[in-house]
């Protein structure tokens, strides 16, 4: 035999290993066999692809076709990669069909959210899926597959090198308002602050605090902030809520601080400063006392014709009482004593017996 003889001979068996794994592999997994056959097609896209900046939303879209139809709901495993957040906030698929080359398919496009937390490169590796799908004679199918893997990078523009923090939303802004009036405080007036954090396309958790400066004379009492997230049409919506209650407690000229967000608008890549203006308090003197409530104990004619006359059938019964005790008896009154004290005795006996069986003789 000669070497080509041999190389050819060693080339097939590894073809016939590989198609005896495929093959074993396809009858423990039928959707795996249905996607190597052509009648089933994953696909993945990052939205958007590039000019990403850390914190901001990127899209895992993960495209799920059949010529079948579906059977089943489809369960995603999120992956986990470092420096990245990925999470499934769309619990339901977005429907659709399409033809291809003659073919209809049913279409579940799939979306998950990724957050950069920092500058790099990141690779989401293969995202595993549980689908169920009809195989025509083979009846419903089930099994795991998984979408392509992406790679991209995240950078740091210019415009935010000097920056801290910033928020990266297509929208984004902050607002304050107080529950009353802030002219003509006095010492021991209370006031309270709401500020507002709205973004679209963020997280509430990733939107910036907003710190309580302390001021002698104005105690500050912050509550811990309220984080709201919502859906609306595939645009997610965040708010972040912080309430803080003042008490003045002393006169004098107090100032809220102004604040300053960097916003980095991810529609046209520009870099804004949001802000608050300061607000100004101006305390003078005392709080106003508050007037002392009164009770009011008028009473009403028929009420005083009522306590007048209890009033004399006490006095009666005291003068009737005075004019008969002394015609009474010695011994009346010492037998009327005696019966008092006996009954204030009985009252302290047991309320059992000394012995289990009186009368009898068999001790306890």
């Amino acid at each position: 035999m000669t070497r080509r003889q041999r190389c050819l001979g060693r080339y097939l068996l590894v073809l016939a290993c590989i198609y005896s794994a495929c093959t074993a592999a396809a009858a423990d997994n039928p959707v795996a066999a249905l996607q190597a056959a052509g009648h089933l097609r994953i696909e993945s896209a990052l939205v958007p692809g590039e000019g990403i900046v850390p914190g901001q939303r990127v899209k895992l879209v993960i495209k799920i076709a059949t010529d079948s139809w579906f059977t089943g709901g489809t369960r995603i495993a999120i992956p986990e990669v470092p420096g990245l957040v990925i999470l499934q906030t769309e619990q339901f698929a977005s429907n659709a069909s399409e033809t291809s080359n003659g073919k209809t398919w049913v279409v579940q496009n799939w979306t998950l959210d990724v957050f950069p937390q920092r500058a790099g490169d990141f690779t989401i590796g293969p995202v595993p899926l549980q689908i169920q799908v009809n195989a025509g004679e083979a009846g419903n199918v089930s099994g795991e597959v998984s979408s392509p893997p992406q790679q991209f990078s995240v950078a740091i523009p210019p415009a935010l090198a000097e920056a801290d923090r910033w928020v990266a939303a297509p929208e984004f802004s902050i607002s304050q308002h107080f529950d009353r009036s802030l002219e003509h405080l006095a010492v021991g007036d209370a006031f309270q602050q709401e500020v507002v954090l709205e973004a679209s396309d963020v997280l509430a958790m990733m939107l910036p605090d907003y710190a309580v400066e302390e001021q002698q004379g104005l105690a500050a009492y912050p509550s811990p902030p309220k984080l709201d997230n919502s859906n609306n049409r595939g645009q997610n919506l965040a708010r972040r809520t912080i309430a803080i209650s003042y008490v003045v407690e002393q006169p004098g000229a107090y100032e809220l601080p102004a604040r300053e967000y960097y916003w980095w608008n991810t529609r046209n890549s520009e870099l804004t400063l949001v802000s608050l203006p300061a607000t100004r308090i101006d305390v003078e003197g005392a709080a106003t006392p508050q007037p002392t409530p009164t009770i009011d104990i008028s009473l009403s004619p028929r009420q005083w014709l009522l306590l007048a006359g209890g009033a004399v059938l006490a006095l009666a019964i005291v003068l009737l009482a005075w004019r008969l005790l002394p015609r009474l008896p010695l011994a009346h009154w010492r037998a009327q004593g005696a019966l008092c004290l006996q009954r204030l005795r009985g009252l302290f006996k047991p309320a059992l017996a000394t012995r289990l069986n009186p009368g009898s003789s068999a001790e306890e």
